[in-house]
């Protein structure tokens, strides 16, 4: 819990200081973009990993 608060405090801290509007926007949804890939990427390694999923031809 401690470390999910912490990444809380670092995001918000990052898009404090940033003034233009454009610019904060773009960051965040880009920032949003990369975590629903990264969670998408993790969703099916691990449904291949438990479906057993031949990861080699050997």
């Amino acid at each position: 819990m401690k470390t999910i608060l912490l990444v809380k405090v670092i995001y918000l801290e990052t898009f404090k200081n940033i003034q233009n509007y454009v610019v904060r926007h773009y960051l965040k949804a880009f920032t949003w973009f990369t975590l629903a890939m990264f969670a998408m990427v993790l969703y099916v390694f691990l449904y291949r990993l438990f479906t057993d999923f031949q990861f080699s031809n050997l």
